[in-house]
């Protein structure tokens, strides 16, 4: 089954590989994410095929999709993991990721993350600055270990997209100036705990122009020559991720192989391993959302559908003005209108989509938000007291609960009321 048939219409009802999706809706309830496992499958294969026989680490970027059997499914097809986070790090080595295909990224590690980090023996940390730096070396010593590591350069490249997914400008929280490099790596080789194994770039999210790619690739090639004349190893460039994906009929990613082969072109010929850190381009049209109408509403000429999933569920859409792409099931005859689709939260925000020509929809009526797979429910909370969404796996004719539905007496596990009476 290819990419783009995971999510089909058969005789008007729509299938998430062979299974419908009423039945998921039926059997697991809703709000609900929903996975394809050949999906996830088919693009970390294609993706790790299209560097060929160079030297090449595919980390995904578990930040975009943290379900433990997500993460496996990646592992199994043979890709290491990027983390930020020592809880990304426990469910990357709970899932069973090889620590020396861990890669830490990351602008606020703390000492104890960091500490984990090296008693777990991860490749590479990208470090952000040098008071990060100097933290390291000393957890590094206190521990009797060495710290490998990179710094993440900062090569002021535009990505052209979203300005909160932009993190390669100068103006960006994120790594150290490129022009500021030799001094940084000169430093790191003066410390008695850390050992420099590579450099890192990442300019951004959602990238769909080769060009921003290639031009800070170009300036990474010239910093890595450089260093290296400097007495500097550099044994792995890590390129970042941010592939983007076809959210819309206005999004025109490059493919895989496109990608590849710009990484190649540029930096493939320095003798060195390349590590990439997908996330949204492998997981993202893997994955659907599950909500189903709650009632609808006229105010003057403005209609509302109101769903039963909404920003605390899927915050994409009044973070980024993201606009998914939305069907129903089944199939509806009728003009299509244009509607808004809002959620159950108290917050005007709370809008999955304005102005959408949907058809005449009944209450009970299922819709089915795509590409949903990346930063769906890793960003979803329990914002108005609402129980994070189940999460489920398909593969053929087969649907697994991945994560159960959170009861509403875990929202509160871990409170307590202080009795300040007594």
């Amino acid at each position: 089954m290819s990419y783009r048939e995971l999510l089909a219409r058969r005789e008007g009802r729509l299938f998430l590989e062979d299974v419908p999706v009423a039945e998921l809706a039926r059997r697991f309830g809703t709000p609900l994410y929903a996975y394809a496992r050949s999906g996830l499958i088919e693009r970390a294969d294609r993706l790790r095929a299209a560097f060929g026989d160079a030297p090449a680490l595919v980390a995904y970027s578990v930040k975009a999709n943290m379900n433990l059997a997500v993460i496996r499914t990646f592992l199994e097809r043979g890709c290491g993991v990027d983390v930020t986070s020592a809880g990304e790090l426990e469910r990357a080595l709970r899932a069973g990721a090889d620590p020396q295909k861990i890669i830490y990224s990351g602008v606020g590690k703390r000492s104890d993350e960091m500490d984990r980090a090296l008693a777990a023996g991860i490749r590479m940390f990208n470090v952000e600055s040098l008071e990060e730096l100097e933290l390291l070396d000393q957890r590094a010593g206190a521990a009797g270990t060495r710290a490998p590591i990179s710094f993440r350069l900062n090569p002021d490249v535009d990505p052209k997209t979203h300005p909160y997914i932009a993190t390669g400008l100068r103006h960006s929280k994120f790594g150290i100036p490129i022009e500021s490099a030799t001094d940084a790596y000169a430093r790191a080789k003066a410390l008695s705990n850390i050992d420099v194994v590579g450099v890192d770039c990442h300019i951004g999210s959602q990238l769909c122009d080769l060009g921003p790619i290639r031009d800070a690739l170009l300036r990474i090639k010239q910093a890595v020559l450089t260093l290296r004349r400097e007495g500097c190893n550099v044994e792995l460039i890590d390129v970042g991720g941010g592939l983007g994906v076809e959210y819309s009929g206005s999004d025109d990613p490059p493919s895989p192989e496109a990608y590849a082969d710009t990484l190649l072109e540029v930096v493939g010929g320095l003798d060195a391993t390349l590590v990439c850190e997908p996330g949204r381009s492998l997981t993202a049209e893997a994955g659907i959302f599950l909500t189903r109408v709650l009632y609808r509403k006229e105010n003057g000429e403005h209609r509302f559908v109101i769903v039963d999933g909404g920003m605390s569920d899927q915050l994409r859409p009044m973070l980024y003005g993201a606009e998914p792409r939305i069907e129903t099931d089944p199939e509806r005859p009728g003009e299509p209108a244009a509607v808004d689709v809002v959620g159950p939260v108290c917050e005007s925000t709370d809008r999955l989509a304005k102005d959408r020509p949907l058809p005449p929809l009944e209450r009970g009526d299922l819709l089915v938000l795509r590409d949903t797979g990346a930063y769906g429910f890793s960003m979803s909370s329990n914002y108005n007291g609402r129980t994070l969404a189940a999460e489920v796996m398909v593969e053929g004719d087969r649907a697994e609960l991945v994560r159960r539905r959170q009861t509403l007496e875990e929202t509160w596990s871990g409170e307590t009321i202080p009795d300040f009476e007594r």
